[in-house]
């Protein structure tokens, strides 16, 4: 399975470090063999050898140039980085991201063979409109994609249920991430108010590959934990 916790905004650099140092003597001490990915703030990236795969929540898709407030494929190389998250809900809401631009920067890394997760998901009034539109609306945000790029990582998130506490039933999951299967070979995370107490149950849907997980993993112990559920999972199939 893939574990994967987007930091968002959040922690220093010294903070971010402590927390990938906690999490890979975790990882070993309990033989954890699940893909476990972390997703620091830009100014908290640093290059990191062990089981911790760590990827950039954001670039521009240049190697560098004049563009104030971006970081480029120069800035990831220098720590090693080959992992990328592409068009996370809260940039294309709030950030105000395009499909073309998402387009224009998956080609870019995907070209570089980086590991990209890419998101897709549905506001509230989206999921209010019925089940169909729901689908349609998520099915615009692959227009453009190498859905079989050997590389790639889907991420399924209701933008709905993102920081408030609400998740869709385990029923509705289930039925989402079966028909975006029929999109793409790739792996399908769930993320969506991911935490402590629901990761074990969404882990255990047939249809699940892993979890995205926001605000819940700044709790290292917690994120932790998830990462010993999905090995039990394993363990026991």
């Amino acid at each position: 399975m893939i574990i994967a916790a987007n930091l968002k905004t959040n922690l220093t650099r010294k903070q971010t470090l402590e927390y990938v140092n906690e999490l890979e003597d975790f990882l070993n001490k309990n033989n954890i063999s699940q893909e476990v990915l972390v997703f620091p703030a830009a100014s908290s990236l640093n290059a990191h050898s062990g089981k911790v795969i760590i990827g950039a929540q954001n670039a521009y898709a240049t190697a560098n140039g004049a563009y104030t407030g971006e970081i480029g494929q120069d800035h990831l190389d220098e720590f090693g980085i080959k992992t990328i998250l592409i068009g996370h809900s809260e940039r294309r809401h709030i950030l105000g991201e395009s499909q073309e631009e998402l387009v224009k920067k998956f080609n870019y890394y995907k070209e570089l063979g980086y590991k990209i997760i890419y998101c897709v998901g549905e506001p509230l009034d989206v999921r209010e409109a019925g089940y169909e539109p729901m689908i349609e609306y998520i099915s615009d945000q692959y227009e453009g994609i190498d859905t079989n790029y050997e590389n790639l990582i889907i991420a399924y998130e209701p933008v709905w249920a993102i920081g408030t506490g609400l998740t869709p039933t385990l029923e509705e999951i289930e039925a989402t991430h079966k028909d975006l299967k029929k999109k793409s070979p790739a792996p399908l995370l769930y993320g969506g108010s991911v935490k402590v107490t629901n990761a074990n149950d969404v882990l255990e849907l047939q249809s699940v590959d892993g979890i995205l997980v926001g605000s819940a993993a700044l709790y290292v112990e917690h994120f932790c934990t998830m990462c010993e559920y999905a090995q039990k999972i394993e363990n026991k199939n």
